[in-house]
């Protein structure tokens, strides 16, 4: 088996020793989406044991004097020629380089998402907490009080009081 499975194998363990799963778990929310996940998990780890038993091992070399014995030198020694001449290509990655700048733009774009996500998320906790406390004070609060916080509809009513429309 050539070095650069051996090296996808090693990579692939690498990989599954990091992915933190339970971490990920906990953000499901769904029974349907902890069982996919559950699929998931269990798909990558098949995959994952397949790379380390089969996939990373070198083969065992071919005993060609066993061969020579039951089948007859000529013909094992045509076949031993023609396996010894195989040459296994090396791989070379022409993708990576093609996509490298492209994902690394979207990192930033993802970068600036999340700030704006964070930054979003804080403005509508802040409303909730406004809303909550409005709740509380609601059934003591005065009109004026409530016109302190929200001036824009002071306004609004006193046009409508002041042009005589009363919403009929």
């Amino acid at each position: 088996m050539s070095g650069t499975v051996k090296k996808i194998a090693d990579v692939t363990f690498k990989a599954g020793r990091t992915i933190d799963w339970d971490g990920m778990a906990k953000l499901l929310v769904t029974d349907e989406a902890k069982k996919e996940f559950s699929n998931l998990r269990r798909a990558f780890d098949d995959v994952n044991s397949q790379l380390q038993t089969k996939f990373s091992q070198e083969p065992e070399p071919i005993n060609w004097e066993y061969y020579r014995k039951g089948i007859g030198s000529r013909l094992v020694d045509m076949y031993k020629e023609a396996y010894e001449s195989i040459e296994i290509p090396k791989f070379e990655d022409t993708v990576t380089p093609q996509y490298k700048p492209k994902f690394d733009a979207l990192l930033v774009e993802l970068k600036e998402a999340e700030k704006q996500s964070l930054k979003e998320s804080e403005r509508l906790e802040k409303e909730v907490a406004e809303v909550q406390e409005l709740k509380k004070k609601l059934s003591t609060m005065t009109a004026e009080e409530y016109f302190v916080k929200h001036p824009e509809l002071k306004k609004k009513f006193d046009d409508e009081i002041r042009n005589d429309y009363w919403g009929y």
